[in-house]
């Protein structure tokens, strides 16, 4: 029978040169009060230090003082290994300074990695990320000087080059749920998804550790079987915190997250128009996801990135095409609409909900017709670097599982950032009137997120998509299809590249 104890006592278990692992995806799920309590703890006692933190997606947060990665900035925390930094920015400067030994390893195959991990697997092999950063060749997984260890390898089974991932030894597990019943067996009813919690709590106690949920409230009654999530006896101890969150930074439940009301599709889609961003600096993605949504067939399997990619699923709704695809978000959701902002990973009328690790096997299985994802580099041979800015460090999240094995990839990218400034009108086109500082299409990308010579192999369709031209993947790199009505093809396409093009015969105004 787990103990019931307050989040303070709760991180007072918690010894020097631990490895902690948590159950979250961004700014979903954070067991947060236990952050909180453990960043209280360190700064009064400078205890427990030396810590590794081991997140399969990035402690949420977004802004600078989030509490959920003060226990990382005030030094608590020794190694970092996660998908994503975007959503911790004190973190992410920290690892560019040099200040923490910290790693970037692709969401699914860390997903995957933590379920091994529950069976006992030292390692898991993969061709996730295979002739990209995270391949030993390239080596770019280790994010500064500090960060010497091997966590990737390469192996060559029955001749075929592959990559063996390290499993996490977790020794304590700080895991968010919904409620507990009087047994101790946890359910996430109010989470907008699962993550791996189960899997989690199983590789933690594997070894001997414990395992820590922080919950909005213990029921009078038992759970029925089919909805307990973690059982408790692999719970020891249990912290309820009636001030938690269901998304960090929104107050609230929001009951079209979790399916407690369920939405139909004409109203997903009236939601959607309704909702749309008609912000005049949020034109150009605008125009890009008018255009990318026109690569949707019915009947696709899709997945929708954040940023210009996101109002993908709003020209869907428009269309007509909503209810004839299935949206899915990497965090485990199926159908309905992928929610935005803080609330990213959520889906409004989800008609399913799986662990993270599940989504992954339908990704890493080719089960994705299609995806839309951003780009912050594209260079002339189709290469896409996706993760990392020298000088604000994001992370690779979900995009090598979301767009390795992908039947059709669409990027949804601006021609060029900082400080684009268009208009547009259907009847006279797209006028550009002020370049952005900094453009998309280089010689060379920073770094390996997406391979060309992959997606040849793999046959996958590849399609470029900006505000004023459409690219696609030709036997020897970008090929130039589609020019925007309204834009000179020469001046403000050829004459920015960096690097020739082959231009298609049949050039289309779109």
């Amino acid at each position: 029978m787990p103990q019931f104890i307050s989040p303070a006592q709760a991180v007072d278990l918690i010894r020097d040169g631990q490895e902690i692992i948590f159950n979250n995806f961004l700014g979903m799920y954070n067991a947060e009060q236990l952050l909180i309590a453990l960043d209280k703890r360190f700064v009064e006692t400078g205890h427990p230090k030396d810590l590794t933190v081991y997140c399969t997606a990035g402690l949420g947060g977004w802004t600078i003082g989030s509490p959920c990665e003060q226990f990382i900035v005030h030094g608590a925390a020794k190694t970092l290994i996660m998908s994503h930094y975007a959503s911790m920015p004190e973190t992410a400067q920290m690892i560019l300074d040099n200040k923490i030994e910290a790693y970037n390893l692709p969401f699914g195959a860390m997903s995957h990695c933590v379920r091994a991990a529950a069976s006992g697997q030292d390692y898991i092999i993969s061709d996730v990320g295979l002739n990209l950063f995270v391949d030993p060749k390239h080596n770019g997984y280790q994010l500064n000087e500090q960060s010497k260890q091997e966590l990737v390898q390469e192996i060559v089974i029955d001749g075929k080059r592959r990559l063996k991932y390290k499993t996490p030894k977790p020794e304590v597990a700080l895991i968010k749920g919904s409620s507990c019943d009087e047994y101790g067996n946890i359910s996430f009813e109010n989470e907008p998804v699962l993550g791996d919690p189960l899997s989690i709590a199983q590789a933690t106690k594997r070894r001997g550790g414990i395992v820590i949920v922080q919950v909005e409230r213990k029921l009078e009654k038992p759970r029925r079987p089919l909805e307990v999530i973690i059982p408790s006896v692999l719970v020891d101890y249990i912290c309820v915190t009636p001030e938690q969150t269901q998304i960090q930074g929104i107050p609230g439940t929001d009951v079209h997250y979790t399916g407690e009301i369920p939405m139909t599709d004409e109203e997903l889609e009236a939601y959607a128009k309704d909702h749309a961003s008609n912000k005049p600096k949020d034109l150009a993605k605008r125009l890009i996801a008018r255009r990318a949504a026109r690569e949707l067939r019915e009947g696709d399997v899709v997945n929708i990135g954040v940023g210009a990619p996101e109002f993908v699923a709003v020209e869907a709704a428009r269309s007509g095409m909503l209810s004839k695809v299935a949206l899915t978000v990497e965090a485990g959701s199926m159908k309905g609409l992928p929610a935005g902002g803080l609330a990213f990973g959520a889906a409004m009328g989800a008609q399913s909900i799986c662990t993270t690790a599940e989504q992954f096997d339908l990704y890493d299985g080719g089960g994705l017709s299609i995806c839309f994802i951003g780009a912050l580099e594209v260079d002339a041979e189709g290469n896409v670097n996706g993760h990392y800015n020298p000088k604000k460090l994001s992370g690779i999240g979900g995009f090598i599982n979301i767009t390795q094995f992908t039947h059709k990839v669409v990027f949804c990218t601006t021609f060029s950032a900082g400080g684009l400034e268009i208009e547009h009108s259907d009847e006279t086109g797209l006028k550009i009137l002020s370049e952005g500082r900094f453009p998309k299409f280089t010689k060379h990308v920073t770094a390996l997120s997406f391979s060309a010579e992959n997606a040849h192999a793999n046959g996958q369709e590849v399609v470029y998509v900006t505000e004023r031209c459409v690219f696609r993947l030709g036997p020897n790199g970008l090929v130039l299809t589609e020019v925007a009505k309204g834009v000179d093809v020469k001046t403000q396409i050829l004459d920015l590249l960096p690097f020739s093009v082959e231009v298609a015969e049949d050039l289309k105004e779109f």
